[in-house]
């Protein structure tokens, strides 16, 4: 493990930045003639980013005089990936009530539910990574997650008795899954499930997958801070990547190139709350069913989004020691930590393999 130490900084927190990621900025153009082009829609409350390299044989707009409705492949595939994310949102969102993970959550205890493959496979990822982590990562966090947005709200912390009544209902060993009836079932009532520790890098995967079959295979997706990477730029070995410390006057302190792989971010650098003088993160530690108050952020690069997503809340969750043996010991992964302490100094510890700049 390498660190590295920065002193004097209020905050050294971090997040992924794709170069060239503004729509504003004029689009680049290769040598070969082609041209790197964007699209954007909100999703899963943030903005899904499309950035595909078309070659100069290719269309990415629609011509002047077509017909009405007439798109390019390029923008028809773009839209295609849209739509399967905003399908995607209403199996995984908890914010719908009629979405099929509100629905599980709905039903009774001790009865199999039937579910779909989606939802079936980010149910079973969830639980080998919470088998991994002994339940820093746990999709049943459900009942704490809503007590703690109820606190964010109020500002004010939950009780120990609603914690309890939360923990009481929380529990990867709670909930069933059979692989092969492709059914779940709930130990416990109103158990609430939660995948926002994974939805966003499986969405970014599934969006990713569909530009690559309709023959853009020279594309990123970013859904927030989850960046699922396929095949480089012309010419270049990979996309430019950047983990920049929000309150840095330099940026790109930590950069690399990175393609056919995927890159999450997690942390406090944005939602946070603070009660009493003490700040907590939206990343709630089940153990406590409490906001983490560590300072940390953690950068994930591994072969696909929906892992690097979900590892990266787990690493933040178990912390810079037992977070970095996780990534240490599991094939296919690095990672990028940065912690602050009282005084504000800043440390950023680096996994053995984590890609020089």
């Amino acid at each position: 493990m390498k660190i590295k130490q920065k002193a004097g900084l209020a905050a050294c927190l971090f997040c992924a930045l794709i170069a060239a990621s503004a729509c504003s900025e004029p689009e680049p153009k290769s040598a070969s003639g082609g041209e790197l082009v964007t699209f954007q829609e909100p999703h899963m409350g943030t903005l899904f980013t499309i950035r595909v390299w078309v070659p100069k044989s290719g269309s990415y707009h629609v011509p002047s005089g077509t017909v009405q409705g007439e798109v390019d492949d390029c923008t028809l595939y773009s839209r295609k990936a849209f739509q399967r994310v905003a399908e995607l949102n209403q199996i995984f969102s908890d914010y719908l009530v009629d979405s099929e993970l509100s629905k599980l959550s709905q039903a009774p205890a001790n009865q199999p539910i039937p579910v779909s493959d989606e939802l079936l496979d980010v149910l079973i990822r969830g639980r080998e990574l919470a088998e991994a982590t002994d339940g820093a990562f746990d999709v049943t966090i459900g009942p704490m997650i809503r007590l703690w947005r109820r606190a964010r709200k109020n500002r004010q912390l939950p009780t120990e008795a609603q914690i309890l009544g939360a923990k009481a209902r929380t529990g990867f060993e709670k909930l069933i899954i059979d692989r092969d009836a492709k059914t779940v079932t709930k130990l416990v009532d109103q158990m609430v499930l939660d995948l926002g520790g994974i939805a966003k890098g499986y969405a970014a995967d599934t969006a990713s997958k569909i530009m690559k079959d309709g023959g853009f295979s020279r594309c990123l997706v970013a859904a927030s801070g989850d960046i699922a990477l396929g095949d480089p730029p012309p010419g270049k070995e990979g996309w430019a990547v950047g983990l920049d410390t929000l309150e840095m006057a330099e940026p790109g302190e930590a950069s690399f190139t990175l393609a056919n792989a995927a890159v999450s971010t997690s942390g406090d650098t944005q939602r946070f709350l603070i009660i009493e003088g003490k700040r907590y993160s939206h990343i709630v530690d089940k153990h406590t069913g409490l906001g983490l108050t560590a300072r940390i952020a953690v950068s994930v690069i591994a072969p696909d989004a929906t892992t690097s997503d979900s590892y990266a809340t787990a690493v933040s969750i178990l912390g810079k020691e037992r977070g970095m043996a996780l990534i240490e010991s599991t094939d296919g992964l690095e990672c990028r930590i940065v912690t602050v302490d009282d005084s504000g100094e800043a440390k950023v510890w680096l996994s053995s393999g984590y890609p020089a700049k």
